[in-house]
């Protein structure tokens, strides 16, 4: 027995010590690599074909580290650190258009309604492959954005792939961006909420909306349309709050880390704010991230039916670091994953709608069933050519040309006439 204990005693020794060497070899090559860095350094400093101060080379290191890892981390230098604390503020300067890398080139997420780049046409989905003839692949993301930043009334050409068309050029004036993130209206007795990313007033734009449809419809919408189609998204906070606008209980989203017990799970407070009325989320292609939050709470939930198509899968979460010397930037880095209620990572997958409806319109002139009022010399032909004759509201107007929006009122229509609840 003395000789067993002895044996395992001696087994433990060898292993510490491994164990130790292992740590010491993992430490020297670290070394090693960190003087492999040094060197590489200074040769670039002395020899590289264009002078290059010791800042420039450091933030660029940094910056290739984080972006190497994913296309969302990313050095903040103290420029892009003020512009991004305006852009949570919702205003800023630019194009207004989220965008992120794939395959080198940029990609768009989405633009942002009412912007420069969604005026001039630009959708989700599109590569801008050269900023002003400057070809795009190769850069780091941070690149390809100062080139497209400049003075506000300055135009910038965007050269854009889109599949199934030829690559074309848009040119783009750069302003200033001040982002209303919450809009609202109202079709017949149904409440409309459009949002078009999550900055720090979206959830009391939500709620100032849902106030004044009350108050338009006296207190008797039969439902709501909540329509986050082509949201970037923005701040996490906004999306968990707004969630909880219409859930009375539940997880809203999970956010997991590195670590098996880095988990941290957000819950809706007790207050469905429009009273369990039916709920239409419509997202698309351009719909990404705090928005992919909130479509996949209310789906896992069966608060809401979701319309349109499956959205970008953005399921990443990015952590801003701020770091004061030698002056005030930061970074931004992925820390984290979301999941959906049910469990679900949205990274790479999006959300697929209850319902898939492809946008289009409605092609009123092509073809239509006759009825009696089409008869020659029938009875109500006079009246109905009076009818015909007056102009459409705007939100008849929209509803010609918004099929998926229009999709959605009809649903809302349908489920208050069969008193259908979305609440289990």
């Amino acid at each position: 027995m003395k000789k067993i204990l002895f044996l395992l005693f001696t087994i433990a020794i060898i292993l510490k010590s491994n164990l130790a060497v292992n740590a010491k070899e993992k430490e020297i090559d670290t070394y090693e690599l960190l003087d492999l860095f040094g060197q590489i350094f200074d040769r670039v400093r002395e020899t590289y074909v264009e002078e290059v101060t010791d800042q420039e080379l450091i933030e660029k290191a940094i910056d290739g580290m984080l972006t190497g890892l994913d296309p969302h981390s990313g050095y903040l230098d103290a420029e892009t650190w003020e512009e991004m604390q305006e852009e949570t503020k919702g205003k800023f300067g630019g194009l207004g258009i989220e965008i992120t890398m794939e395959e080198g080139f940029v990609k768009v997420v989405s633009p942002i309604e009412d912007t420069p780049a969604y005026n001039a046409g630009i959708i989700a989905g599109d590569f801008i492959v050269q900023i002003d003839d400057v070809p795009v692949l190769g850069m780091t993301i941070n690149e390809a954005v100062e080139l497209m930043r400049g003075n506000i009334g300055t135009s910038v050409k965007l050269t854009i792939a889109r599949e199934g068309i030829d690559t074309f050029d848009v040119d783009i004036t750069r302003a200033i961006i001040k982002v209303q993130s919450v809009k609202s209206d109202v079709f017949n007795n149904v409440g409309y909420i459009r949002i078009t990313s999550f900055t720090e007033q979206t959830f009391s734009g939500v709620r100032r909306a849902i106030n004044k449809i009350e108050d338009k419809l006296d207190n008797n919408a039969i439902g709501y349309v909540l329509d986050v189609r082509s949201n970037p998204g923005g701040l996490l906070s906004q999306a968990v709050k707004v969630t909880d606008v219409f859930l009375e209980k539940g997880e809203i989203v999970s956010t997991r880390g590195r670590e098996k017990n880095d988990i941290t799970r957000y819950r809706a407070k007790k207050g469905d704010l429009i009273n369990k009325k039916p709920l239409v989320v419509i997202i698309n292609g351009g719909s990404a991230s705090a928005s992919e939050i909130v479509a996949g709470a209310l789906q896992d939930h069966k608060r809401a039916i979701i319309i349109g198509t499956k959205t970008f899968g953005k399921g990443s979460v990015q952590t801003i670091i701020p770091f004061k010397n030698p002056v005030e930037s930061g970074i931004r880095l992925t820390t984290a994953r979301y999941y959906t209620p049910s469990g679900i990572s949205i990274q790479g997958k999006g959300i697929e709608p209850d319902i898939i409806i492809k946008q289009g319109k409605f092609e009123s002139n092509n073809y239509r069933i006759l009825s009696e009022s089409d008869l020659k010399n029938s009875l109500d032909k006079n009246q109905e050519q009076l009818e015909d004759s007056e102009e459409l509201s705007p939100q008849e107007e929209r509803l010609l040309n918004d099929f998926q929006l229009a999709r959605a009122i009809n649903l809302i229509k349908g489920l208050s006439i069969y008193g259908e609840s979305l609440i289990e």
